[in-house]
């Protein structure tokens, strides 16, 4: 659904949540005092570091340094996006989430009727492959079983133009969303609508919430297109969706690595071989959405094509897709299959303790990259060596993760023969301001407080005992002061001060789409300054009446100086510069 999630929605939304109840449904705790504890999720240990803060609606593992509110928890645990770790606390409290307007067209925004379409769809798909020998044949001979058939919600889709029409399509309404669903095209000579699936295998791709969006079909007999997708709608993304997430993420809560494949067979075989951590791309070449949502997932993705000639040329299409999106800590590898094999037929061959060796021996990027370069350029002449270089140039131009480039130096001069720093020459790296400036402007707004500044105890204080800001009365004063931090600080009180009963954990959440939550999220693990609210108000007001009093307004200064020369002060302003340069004199 367009538009976005408004604040005040989220601030509700972390405040009623429980996060006890949320974690608690996904992890063992044992109640500790005022808080609870359990063995962490996100690392292996036999002694519990993972605590759970009621009262601050915050986790945190002494272990691994994993911490969050229970919307980040969600995003963490459950491989959510921020929007769906939203959806689903909402879900949980029987909350509708709203949305800010848009300017975007609202005549074919999806509604929850469209979720429960296209469900129902998937219902009819899979009562007519009950009520089909031959689909049921087709499967079989595919080596499918029936409950692998139910796990995936496989269905097919009758010889008939209207078959789902009669089904569902029982008013004009009805019509419209399943046209807007992508299951009915309407006739050109707008006089009626025909089913867009026919006799195909159905496969319904699911969302992060296991609800259907989209559906591909695999023709059973001969026919073009051997395989058919739901078209773009306001639900489903071709360049955005994987096939089968949902379902490894059920298999398996803490996916170690994802294998990514090119057709829902692919997939289906694998999950009932065993290797249910396979996930595809719906026939389209990888995209840099399709990384993201992998790498949301886990930090290892081996990609899986054909060793044809198709399968080479997707394989070299994601190495260039990936190079822009890999960070540090992200690994990415290569598997290309024997001729005349795709991972359906090979897995039914060798079994899954031998398609999963395959997946074990896998080609790191950087060493697919280099061999790559080296079977497209003969580098035993001068001409292919300057075309390798040349290319390899562009490769690391792609990236944003400096060390990786760093690291691919040495095996890419070693398959020129020459020294890495005579390829540093050839290849200058590309300077790190201008290569990533959204980086860059990330660092900008904060300038980080010094430890043990004024600053940085204001700030703490806040985080820990957000009331604490009404004893800040001289805001506009403090934001005069030039210290590193104090524009974080100034919108950080700011906030408080128009919401000063905000939770902490919804403050946190306010942040997070910022370029500075790293440093707020930082700073709130830190022990607090002070032992109370009442301490903390205390020690806000003076450490607020400090930094005003020993910062010099030079551009004040300057100015009232420029006016006495010009003879054009008042005798206020003579006061306030004589007290001025008595200030200059003190410090």
């Amino acid at each position: 659904m367009s538009g976005r999630i408004p604040q005040y929605f989220i601030d509700q939304l972390i405040a009623r949540i429980d996060i006890v109840e949320v974690i608690g449904t996904r992890v063992p705790l044992r109640k500790a005092g005022r808080e609870y504890k359990a063995c962490c999720p996100f690392h292996d240990e036999k002694t519990p570091s993972f605590n759970v803060v009621p009262d601050k609606q915050f986790y945190h593992c002494f272990g691994c340094g994993a911490h969050g509110t229970a919307l980040g928890f969600l995003m963490d645990y459950d491989h959510l996006s921020f929007v769906e770790a939203v959806e689903e606390l909402a879900a949980r409290t029987g909350l509708d989430v709203p949305r800010e307007a848009s300017t975007t067209p609202t005549a074919n925004k999806p509604t929850q009727d469209h979720y429960t379409l296209l469900e129902q769809a998937g219902e009819y798909f899979r009562q007519q492959l009950r009520n089909s020998p031959a689909a049921i044949e087709y499967l079989k001979k595919r080596g499918l079983t029936g409950e692998t058939a139910s796990r995936f919600g496989i269905g097919y889709a009758p010889d008939a133009w209207d078959g789902l029409i009669k089904q569902l399509g029982q008013s004009d309404a009805a019509l419209q969303a399943l046209t807007q669903t992508g299951l009915l095209i309407e006739r050109d000579s707008k006089n009626g609508f025909y089913d867009r699936f026919r006799q195909r295998v159905m496969f319904p791709i699911r969302d992060s919430r296991g609800r259907t969006i989209g559906f591909g079909g695999r023709i059973i007999d001969q026919g073009e297109p051997k395989y058919l997708n739901s078209p773009e709608t306001e639900l489903f993304h071709k360049g955005r969706e994987l096939y089968g997430l949902y379902e490894a993420r059920q298999a398996t809560r803490q996916l170690k690595q994802l294998l990514a494949v090119e057709g829902y067979m692919d997939v289906v075989s694998l999950h009932q071989a065993g290797i249910t951590y396979a996930v595809a791309t719906l026939g389209t070449a990888t995209t840099p959405d399709h990384l993201k949502r992998l790498f949301r997932a886990c930090n290892t993705v081996v990609f899986c094509f054909d060793g044809d000639r198709a399968g080479r040329a997707a394989a070299w299409k994601a190495l260039e897709v990936a190079l822009p999106v890999v960070s540090e800590g992200q690994l990415i590898r290569f598997l290309l299959l024997p001729e005349q094999h795709d991972p359906d037929s090979l897995v039914r061959e060798e079994g899954r303790e031998a398609f999963e060796s395959r997946v074990t021996q896998a080609t790191p990027l950087s060493e697919y990259m280099v061999n790559a370069l080296s079977t497209r350029f003969d580098l035993s002449h001068a001409e292919g060596r300057d075309q390798f270089t040349a290319e390899a140039k562009r490769l690391l131009a792609l990236l944003n993760n400096d060390s990786y480039r760093t690291l691919l130096y040495q095996p890419l001069a070693a398959a020129l023969g020459i020294s890495v720093d005579r390829l540093r020459q050839l290849i200058p790296p590309p300077d790190a301001a201008r290569e990533n400036p959204a980086r860059s402007a990330a660092s900008t707004p904060l300038e980080s407080p010094g430890r043990g500044s004024l600053v940085r105890q204001l700030i703490q204080n806040l985080l820990h005992y957000p009331a604490a800001v009404l004893a800040l009365d001289q805001l506009d004063e403090l934001a005069q002061v030039d210290k590193p931090g104090i524009t974080l600080l100034v919108q950080l009180a700011g906030e408080l001060k128009a919401q000063p009963d905000l939770p902490v954990a919804a403050l946190l959440e306010r942040w997070r789409q910022r370029p500075d939550f790293h440093y707020i999220d930082k700073l709130f693990l830190k022990e607090p300054p002070a032992s109370s609210l009442e301490i903390a108000m205390d020690e806000v007001k003076k450490a607020c009446a400090r930094l005003i009093a020993d910062q010099f307004p030079k551009a004040r200064f300057d100015e009232l100086m420029h006016r006495f020369h010009l003879g054009t002060l008042s005798a206020e302003e003579k006061q306030e510069l004589r007290e001025l340069i008595r200030r200059q004199g003190s410090r």
